[in-house]
């Protein structure tokens, strides 16, 4: 009996040890957090080249991950240092031209000459309703003023420390290096490591690695191609702040619902408003053409099967994600109802029974 004890003493003082280092090695790499997370989905991205360079041209894994961090670094780092001051600069005139009613008196002239309120109107007495050019201004405005807001403080972040992104850029870099020549064994232990059986171990992390892959390379590619098509159409009708419009559509092309309806839509409404019919319909057509394009048959046969999950689910926890973390929200929100998910089917297939039968 005292041998028990002795030993059920000695195993949860082993168990409160091993928690609070536990805890600990928490405090100490949360600071580091989302550069892990990112180095990780970049690491699983860019896998299947670091494959193909180190086996196809026999080159070691320390040369090869070495190769695969320097095309990141082209892929990534030059663009956004590039881009990142015409982005700034962009969204902040936009903003002004919200904050000083700029918008407004565009937009008021526009509702004038066009008649379009005032047809509106007649058809909402009906209903007992009626919109106030001021009203109608006063929101659209409060929308512009929104989003270039959010995008200029995300540039200005990274403009203003731009030595704090450098520096953190270079250490997700070193992250990813070792993470190629060494993930296999960070998986092994993390596996062996789990109370869970291996099977269900795998099935996480191969969630995980799906969703990695649907977030960067489908989203993100997707979203580069309609975010750059939009931005050279905005810019070839003389629209204000193209590069800025093109980022927004970027961002929205990972939104299943509204992707970039939400820019290409009002942008030619306000075609019509001006006059230009011609190039309003353009804008409606061309927008059908690249989102349909894009949604219906280039991202399935780039992203395949690997993915499946409820349009409305994916919309929402990139809301989710975008409301609690920023714009480190398109990937973390995924990956977290992916982890759900994941954990659900477990549950239902290997504990579910056992739960129902242990409760009667």
């Amino acid at each position: 009996m005292s041998d028990r004890t002795s030993q059920n003493m000695i195993f949860w003082f082993f168990l409160s040890l091993f928690l609070i280092s536990i805890f600990l090695l928490g405090r100490l790499i949360w600071p580091f957090l989302s550069i892990i997370v990112i180095a990780s989905v970049v690491t699983s991205v860019f896998n299947p080249v670091y494959n193909f360079i180190k086996v196809e041209n026999k080159i070691n894994p320390p040369f090869a991950s070495f190769l695969i961090c320097f095309l990141i670094f082209i892929i990534l780092f030059i663009p956004i240092a590039l881009f990142v001051g015409i982005l700034s600069k962009e969204a902040y005139d936009l903003y002004l031209m919200g904050k000083n009613a700029v918008i407004n008196d565009q937009l008021k002239s526009l509702l004038e000459s066009s008649r379009i309120l005032e047809r509106a109107n007649t058809f909402l007495s009906n209903f007992s309703l009626k919109i106030s050019s001021e009203e109608l201004n006063q929101a659209i405005s409060e929308i512009i003023k929104i989003v270039s807001l959010f995008l200029y403080e995300q540039a200005r972040l990274i403009a203003s420390n731009m030595f704090k992104f450098v520096v953190n850029f270079f250490f997700m870099l070193i992250i990813i290096y070792f993470l190629f020549i060494d993930a296999h064994k960070l998986i092994a232990f993390i596996i062996d490591l789990s109370p869970l059986p291996k099977e269900q171990n795998e099935k996480l992390i191969k969630k995980f690695k799906d969703m990695a892959g649907a977030i960067l390379l489908g989203n993100g590619i997707c979203g580069l191609i309609q975010g750059t098509l939009g931005g050279i159409v905005f810019m070839l009708f003389g629209l204000e702040s193209p590069f800025l419009w093109g980022v927004i559509m970027a961002l929205l092309a990972f939104l299943p619902i509204l992707g970039i309806g939400a820019v290409f839509i009002p942008a030619a409404v306000y075609l019509f408003l001006k006059g230009r019919i011609a190039a309003g319909i353009f804008f409606i057509i061309f927008y059908l053409i690249l989102s349909g394009g894009i949604e219906y048959f280039f991202k399935p046969k780039l992203v395949g099967k690997r993915v499946k999950m409820h349009t409305l689910l994916v919309f929402l926890a990139i809301m989710g994600g975008l409301n609690l973390f920023g714009i480190l929200g398109i990937i973390y929100g995924p990956l977290i109802v992916t982890a759900f998910l994941t954990l659900t089917d477990i549950y239902h297939s290997s504990y579910q029974t056992r739960i129902i039968s242990n409760s009667r």
